[in-house]
C-alpha cells in the first residue's frame, strides 16, 4: 500500500514522519520516501533531495518519478522506484500534495493520511521557520487544495507532543510502534 501524507504546510508532517519512523522495528517492511524538491537543502529544514528545475525537467520526461508536482512555485518528484518495493508487498509513505492524489489512486492502491494543525499553531510553526515573509506565510494559510471527492481519508491533529502524534500516525498508517523496553 502507498501511504499519501498530506496537509497543510506547519503541520508538522516532517517531524511526525521522522517520530513514527524511528518508533517502527527495525526490520518493518516499510519505506519513506524521500521527495526531490527544486529547493537547496537548509538546515533543520524539511528532508529532501535538493535538485535543480532543469534536472527536475529532464527526470521527470524521462519517467524517474512515479508522482510529481508544483506547488508554493517549487517542483517535488517521488521516486518510481516505489512501484518496485509495492509489488514485493513493501509499505510506502510519502509526503505528497493533495493535487497528486488521484494520479497515485490510479497507479497504486493507497490510503490517504492528513496531519494537521489549529491555524494559530500553523501560523506560529511557519513564522518560526524563517523561510519565508509574513505574507508568504499568510499565502500558504489561506491556501486549500480539497481532496477528492470519495476518497477516504484519517485525520491527525498534531496538537499534542510529538510521540502523541507520531503514535497517532502510525495508527492512522495500520502500523504499531515496537514494543517498549
Amino acid at each position: 500500500m502507498l501511504i499519501l501524507v498530506v496537509g497543510p504546510s506547519g503541520a508538522g508532517k516532517d517531524t511526525l514522519l521522522l517520530a513514527a519512523r524511528a518508533q517502527l522495528p527495525v526490520d518493518a517492511p516499510i519505506r519513506f520516501a524521500v521527495r526531490e524538491v527544486t529547493r537547496p537543502e537548509t538546515p533543520g529544514g524539511e528532508q529532501h533531495v535538493p535538485i535543480d528545475f532543469p534536472t527536475f525537467v529532464a527526470r521527470r520526461e524521462s519517467g524517474a518519478y512515479a508522482l510529481w508536482w508544483e506547488a508554493h512555485g517549487l517542483s517535488y518528484g517521488i521516486a518510481a522506484d516505489i512501484a518496485d518495493d509495492l509489488a514485493k508487498g513493501v509499505t510506502v509513505v510519502a509526503s505528497v500534495s493533495r493535487a497528486v492524489i488521484e494520479q497515485a489512486a490510479a497507479k497504486f492502491p493507497v490510503r490517504v493520511v492528513e496531519i494537521t494543525a489549529p491555524i494559530e499553531v500553523l501560523a506560529a510553526r511557519l513564522a518560526a521557520r524563517g523561510r519565508e515573509s509574513e505574507a508568504d506565510v499568510t499565502k500558504r494559510l489561506q491556501r486549500s487544495v480539497p481532496l477528492p471527492d470519495g476518497m477516504e481519508v484519517v485525520t491527525v491533529m498534531n496538537d499534542a507532543t510529538v510521540e502523541e502524534g507520531a503514535t497517532a500516525l502510525l495508527e492512522a498508517f495500520g502500523l504499531r510502534a515496537k514494543p517498549s523496553a
